[in-house]
C-alpha cells in the first residue's frame, strides 16, 4: 500500500469511528429556552427545536417517528408496563425527545395510578415526595433523549390548596440543582386569571408552562393576555372536543363526534391556537397516540382499539411534514338509527327492530368492511383521565348486517346503550361513528 493509500484509508477509519461515537452518543442533550428577537425558542444542543409531538402512554413509538413527530410526552416515569429507562431508549432508537412526565400527588379525589386526596399542608408527607421526585430525576436525566421534566399532570384541576405550586416550585428547583440541562414545566388544566398569579408567585423556578385544553383551546390566545402570560409555554395535551364540552342526550349521554369531524377539528384548532403563535408557543403534543377507554373507546385516542390509524393521524402528519400520508382514512358522510342523527334523543321500545344506516367514502376508493356492535352506556365513569372500564357487548341483537346497513333488535332490558359502527380499508386505516339510544318500558 502507498503513503497515499495509507493515509486515505486512516482518514476513512477516522471518520467512521467518529460517526459511530456520534450515533451512540450517551451525554444528555442540552436543552434551553431562549429569548431573542421578539420571541421564545427551545434549542437543543444548539439547533432550535419546535415540538411536533404526542402525549404517548402505551403508544407505538416506532409509528409515532414514523409519520414525522419529533417527540413524546409522559405522564409518570414509569407507566407500569414499561420503564422510564425502556421507554427512553426506545425514543432514542427512532430519533424522538422525550418530555418526561413526573408523578405528583393531587389534592382531588380519583382512582387508578398515582396519589389522590392528597394534603400539601403535610409538609412531611411533601417532603417524601420531594426526595422521590429527586431519585427519579437522578435515575434518567443524563438519558440523550430527554428533553424537558413535566412535574404533575393537571395539578390544578378540583384542587382549592394554592400551596401545591410552592411543592412544584421546590421540585423545579431541585430539578435544576441535580439536572442543568433540561427545562421544567407543569401541566395546566386550562388557563385563568387566578391560577396564572398562582403560578407567578408560588413557582417562578419553572422554565415554561404546559397548557391542556380541548375544544376551548381556540380561545387561548385570548385566555394568555387575559391572564399575563407572556412567557414561552407547550401546549401538552389538546385534540377530540371534550365529553364535557358536548350536547348531551335527555337521558345525559354525552354525543362523541365521529372519526371524520374529528379530524376536521384536530385540524382548525392546530391553526386557530398553536401554529398561529410564533412569539409563545414551543410547540404541541397531541393527544392521545394510541387509544383509551373514558366515555367511550373511541373518543380520544388516534387509533382504534385493533391499532387502525384514524383521520386525526392523516391529518397531524399533515401537520408535521407537510405532506399527507399515501393512504388516508375513510370519511363519515352520514349515520343514522331509524333516521335520526345522534343528537334526536333516539328512544327505542325493548325488543323492537330498528335499522340503522352509515355512508362512508375512501379517499382511494378502498373496500371498506364495516364492524357493527352494541354496548350499554358507561356508567363507571372517571374524571381527569382516570382510568374506566369499557361496557361489555350486547350480543345476538343484529338480525341483518349488510355492509353499511343493519337491522337490530333493540335490547330486552331498559337503558342507556350505544351503537357503534367501525369502518375499515383494509389497509390499516380506519373511520367511526357510534348514536346513543334509550330502552324505554313498553
Amino acid at each position: 500500500m502507498t503513503w497515499h493509500g495509507l493515509i486515505i484509508t486512516v482518514v476513512l477509519l477516522m471518520f467512521s469511528f467518529e460517526n459511530n461515537e456520534n450515533q451512540n452518543d450517551t451525554s444528555p442533550a442540552i436543552v434551553e429556552v431562549r429569548y431573542d428577537a421578539g420571541q421564545y425558542q427551545l434549542f437543543v444542543d444548539d439547533q432550535p427545536f419546535y415540538v411536533n409531538g404526542a402525549g404517548l402512554e402505551f403508544g407505538d413509538i416506532s409509528l409515532l417517528a414514523s409519520h414525522g413527530a419529533n417527540s413524546f410526552r409522559t405522564w409518570r416515569t414509569d407507566n407500569g408496563r414499561d420503564t422510564g429507562m425502556e421507554i427512553l431508549d426506545r425514543a432514542q432508537e427512532h430519533g424522538l425527545m422525550v418530555t418526561m412526565g413526573i408523578e405528583i400527588a393531587r389534592e382531588r379525589p380519583g382512582s387508578g395510578r398515582g396519589v389522590f386526596n392528597f394534603d400539601y399542608s403535610d409538609s412531611v408527607a411533601v417532603a417524601q415526595q420531594l426526595e422521590r421526585v429527586r431519585d427519579e430525576v437522578i435515575m434518567y436525566k443524563d438519558h440523550p433523549a430527554l428533553l424537558m421534566w413535566g412535574i404533575g399532570n393537571e395539578l390544578n384541576l378540583e384542587a382549592t390548596n394554592p400551596m401545591v405550586w410552592n411543592a412544584v416550585n421546590d421540585i423545579s428547583k431541585m430539578i435544576h440543582e441535580v439536572d442543568g440541562n433540561h427545562p421544567t414545566l407543569t401541566m395546566l388544566a386550562g388557563i385563568h386569571p387566578e391560577l396564572i398569579q398562582q403560578i407567578k408567585d408560588r413557582a417562578p423556578d419553572l422554565d415554561l408552562l404546559g397548557i391542556q385544553m380541548y375544544a376551548d383551546i381556540v380561545n387561548l390566545p385570548r385566555y394568555l393576555k387575559e391572564s399575563g402570560w407572556d412567557r414561552p409555554y407547550v401546549v401538552t395535551e389538546w385534540g377530540a372536543t371534550g365529553h364535557w364540552e358536548v350536547p348531551t342526550t335527555a337521558w345525559g349521554a354525552p354525543i362523541e363526534n365521529n372519526s371524520t369531524v374529528k379530524a376536521d377539528w384536530y385540524n382548525r384548532r392546530h391553526e386557530i391556537a398553536i401554529a398561529s403563535d410564533s412569539v409563545q408557543c414551543l410547540g404541541s403534543y397531541v393527544f392521545l397516540w394510541g387509544q383509551k377507554q373514558e366515555r367511550t373507546a373511541t373518543w380520544y385516542g388516534m387509533f382504534m382499539p385493533d391499532g387502525e390509524k384514524t383521520a386525526s393521524v392523516d391529518v397531524m402528519e399533515y401537520k408535521w411534514t407537510g405532506a399527507w400520508p399515501s393512504n388516508l382514512s375513510p370519511a363519515i358522510d352520514s349515520f343514522t338509527l331509524n333516521g335520526l342523527t345522534a343528537t334526536s334523543n333516539i328512544e327505542l321500545s325493548p325488543n323492537t327492530i330498528a335499522s340503522s344506516s352509515v355512508i362512508a367514502n375512501d379517499p382511494e376508493e378502498d373496500s371498506l368492511t364495516y364492524h357493527w356492535s352494541v354496548r350499554a352506556e358507561a356508567t363507571e365513569v372517571g374524571h381527569g383521565g382516570d382510568d374506566e372500564s369499557q361496557p361489555s357487548l350486547i350480543s345476538d341483537l343484529f338480525v341483518d348486517i349488510n355492509h353499511g346497513e343493519v337491522t337490530l333488535n333493540a335490547p330486552s332490558t331498559p337503558g342507556a346503550y350505544r351503537l357503534f359502527v367501525h369502518i375499515t380499508d383494509g389497509q390499516g386505516s380506519a373511520a367511526h361513528a357510534n348514536i346513543p339510544f334509550l330502552v324505554t318500558p313498553q
